[in-house]
């Protein structure tokens, strides 16, 4: 399995404990294979892949949600993160299966939050808790928010 077109994205209707009070609705959730060109010479998964993979579940998120990223980039409209908190758990290694969990909270009027978890499979063990922190940008690089987002977040965050 790749990155890229093998990853197969899979909504499973259950909460991840540690997000279940912020969301209203079920986490997505991205299941990947660990290739061996990812690992270090310690035989683990790379810290800056687990970013990757973090990045590619965020994208395939939007898309499931109807929000696609290059269209909004050639409106001139560019999501950029801000800030990433990665807390590494327990390593990867080959032919690892695992899938990142994909959530939503509101951070600011301007900024959004991705609350995202990894965990390996079949025995579920926590790999590593993230939240990336981004805005989005207008052509000018002033602070905009489209429409579509203030929509996803409406939707999947829940109201306090």
């Amino acid at each position: 399995m790749s990155l890229g077109v093998d990853a197969q994205a899979i909504l499973l209707f259950s909460f991840l404990p540690s997000q279940a009070q912020d969301m209203t609705t079920p986490p997505f959730k991205l299941e990947f294979e660990v290739r061996d060109y990812e690992c270090d010479f310690q035989g683990i998964v790379n810290n800056a892949v687990y970013q990757n993979y973090l990045e590619h579940a965020r994208h395939v998120f939007l898309k499931q949600h109807k929000i696609d990223f290059i269209a909004l980039a050639k409106r001139g409209i560019n999501l950029v993160v801000v800030r990433a908190e990665l807390d590494y758990l327990h390593p990867l290694r080959t032919d690892d299966r695992f899938y990142v969990a994909v959530s939503m909270e509101r951070v600011s009027r301007i900024r959004f939050g991705f609350l995202q978890d990894i965990h390996r499979l079949p025995d579920e063990r926590p790999v590593l808790k993230a939240r990336i922190t981004g805005t989005s940008l207008n052509e000018n690089g002033r602070p905009y928010f489209p429409r579509e987002l203030e929509e996803l977040i409406e939707r999947v965050v829940q109201k306090s």
